[in-house]
């Protein structure tokens, strides 16, 4: 009986222990299979999950997106540029001399271990051959008053660049070397880019040349980011950093999408937030200053700006798409052809209109001299206007006026303002034009609707409810009988520009 019990416990654990190993090795499969038994009954309640569809092949799949690097990579050229001069506080032959990466960064992150300053300044950035014969672009920032522009191909050959010319309002420049036979890359269509494609970023970040990074188009259509006069970006999170301006963003076919221009970062390094300028808008830069040697744009003459929810409604629109014009210049091509302020700007040149900033680079891109038809809507109704568009003028003249004094009574959601008639006083007081003329904000209740919807110290009213203000009487007649909760819809004129501004109680 002992020898029984003391043989027991062992044998037990090792048959429990054969039999967790046959389970385990039949789960894994490392047991043979046999013959198939019957199907197990599934639980009505269950339902099996489904094989995951597989993603499309073309540039998904690793191998292609080496594919599409190698086809790439003999295009995207590094430039050297030196300057003379002292601006910028980064190491000589460092891409942190770019000054536009200094604009984002801020001028601490580059005094940082900064040497002694030296005669010349180097600065480094990419470029994308975009002709066989050698005709490369890049971004101005780069190449801007460079005495000397060195061109460095990815098989280690080595040219001097010559500038043909640059646009500081886009931030394109166009560089040749004397070369035939170069590989390059094609032009993709960049108003068929859409969110979340995939896109390869090639360039020199921080000198390092021939790097390739991978992410998605992340918006199209960035404006108003101050990196550029006329701003129509691409923002990726394919990893840029400095040295990247000037290199390609490409899709999915190898085509170029985009060219590289900048990052936003606190510090120094990518933040997932890069902006590139779409291939459609640097290729029409690009053949103007090849052409020309400079850029020509289009001018219409109105003041415009976003048709919101609240100014759609004061409107009688139902649709915020669309932009709303705030002012017609005097002799300009759209006092010419009919514009008035408030007309709701649909479409332009068979495109529709959505954004100030779509509506200002189509104008733009309009060659001079071309009859265009543009559809708006007036007073709630369709109206189609046909203008010449003529070469936009270096500076642009805004109406003025006169003067006078003291303050208006305000009434409803207006109490929130205190006005004044234009003097000399006020006119000096808040830096306007001598021949401004109407009444002014002087004080704004802090914390009032006023406030919150953008009403500022020293705007000129120029309307209310669209009724014209001239003079402090004339305030006082189109805000009086206002209900204390009626909304009001003011024409402003700040620095020059007017807008639109909607007050809710």
């Amino acid at each position: 009986m002992k020898l029984v019990r003391g043989w027991l416990v062992p044998t037990t654990l090792l048959a429990v222990g054969i039999v967790i190993g046959i389970v385990v090795a039949s789960d894994m499969g490392w047991l043979p299979t046999g013959t198939a038994g019957p199907e197990p009954t599934l639980n009505p309640l269950v339902r099996p999950v489904a094989t995951a569809p597989q993603l499309p092949m073309a540039g998904v799949n690793g191998k292609n997106f080496v594919e599409i690097a190698k086809s790439v990579k003999p295009a995207v050229v590094n430039i050297a540029a030196t300057r003379s001069g002292k601006s910028g506080e980064g190491p000589q032959g460092s891409p942190f001399d770019d000054p536009f990466f200094r604009k984002f960064f801020g001028d601490e992150f580059f005094k940082r271990d900064a040497p002694q300053r030296e005669p010349k300044e180097r600065g480094q950035g990419s470029g994308v051959i975009v002709e066989a014969n050698g005709l490369i672009i890049t971004n101005n920032h780069v190449v801007n008053k460079a005495d000397e522009i060195r061109v460095f191909l990815s098989d280690k050959r080595e040219f001097k660049g010559k500038l043909i010319g640059t646009d500081a309002k886009t931030d394109i420049a166009v560089v040749k070397i004397e070369a035939t036979g170069l590989t390059t890359i094609p032009w993709a269509d960049s108003d068929q880019l859409e969110v979340g494609e995939f896109v390869l970023a090639v360039g020199s970040p921080f000198g390092l040349t021939q790097t390739v990074t991978m992410g998605i188009v992340s918006a199209v259509g960035r404006a108003s980011m101050g990196i550029a006069e006329y701003e129509d970006f691409i923002q990726t999170d394919a990893a840029i950093n400095p040295g990247n301006s000037g290199g390609a963003l490409v899709n999915v076919r190898g085509e170029l999408v985009g060219i590289n221009t900048a990052i936003f970062s606190q510090s120094g390094g990518n933040m997932g937030i890069g902006f590139a300028v779409p291939s459609n808008l640097s290729r029409a830069i690009m053949d103007q200053l090849v052409r020309t040697g400079k850029v020509v744009r289009g001018w219409l003459g109105v003041a415009i700006q976003d048709l919101t929810s609240e100014l759609a409604a004061q409107f009688g629109i139902t649709d915020t798409k669309g932009v709303l014009v705030s002012d017609v210049m005097d002799d300009s091509p759209a006092k010419k052809a009919g514009f008035e302020r408030a007309d709701v700007i649909i479409e332009y040149d068979g495109k529709p209109m959505d954004s100030p900033t779509h509506l200002r680079n189509a104008v733009a891109q309009t060659p001079i001299g071309k009859k265009v038809s543009v559809k708006l809507i007036r007073d709630k109704k369709p109206k189609t206007l046909e203008v010449t568009i003529v070469e936009q003028p270096k500076s642009l003249g805004q109406p003025g006026a006169e003067e006078s004094r003291e303050s208006a009574v305000p009434t409803g959601v207006l109490s929130d303002l205190d006005v004044r008639e234009l003097n000399e006083e006020l006119t000096a007081r808040y830096g306007l034009k001598a021949a401004e003329r109407g009444v002014v904000v002087v004080r704004v209740k802090p914390g009032s609707t006023a406030e919150e919807m953008g009403v500022r110290e020293g705007d000129i009213i120029l309307e209310v409810n669209r009724k014209a203000v001239g003079s402090l009487k004339s305030y006082e007649r189109a805000a009086s009988g206002l209900a204390k909760d009626q909304a009001v819809l003011l024409l402003i004129k700040r620095k020059g520009q007017t807008i639109f501004l909607t007050l809710r109680p």
